[in-house]
């Protein structure tokens, strides 16, 4: 299956927009591809305002983000593969989501097993049972 960092992405940025807020975008800048100005990083990371006031042809695809922003007045082609975005929140109160990194700071795996270790699986119908 497809990664469902992008959808999210998208839909926590329509929502940051829907409550008036401005949607921040908090970007790994180690991870290849990525194509930021880094003069106004820190600590590895960047974080980029992607507000329709803020940036113009705004991507949000299921690969990467990109569109042209301005940097202390010099505008700038903006590249972020969707594996280098650390989190989408809302400045003027956190609200939004972090995406989880492993120690080698890569999203990470999904369990090859997604059922895990319950022990045998019944086959048919499912069944239902009454809770109290």
């Amino acid at each position: 299956m497809n990664s469902s960092a992008p959808y999210l992405i998208r839909a926590i940025n329509e929502w940051i927009l829907d409550n008036d807020c401005t949607p921040y975008l908090i970007v790994d800048i180690s991870i290849d591809g990525v194509s930021v100005p880094r003069e106004f990083a820190k600590d590895g990371q960047i974080v980029l305002n992607i507000s329709p006031m803020a940036t113009r042809h705004l991507l949000i695809a299921n690969e990467g983000i990109s569109f042209s922003g301005r940097f202390a007045g010099v505008a700038h082609e903006i590249v972020v593969p969707i594996d280098a975005v650390l989190g989408i929140v809302a400045k003027e109160n956190g609200e939004g989501m972090w995406f989880p990194r492993d120690e080698d700071g890569k999203p990470p795996e999904p369990p090859s097993d997604p059922g895990g270790d319950d022990g045998p699986k019944k086959k048919g119908p499912p069944e239902l049972k009454v809770v109290k």
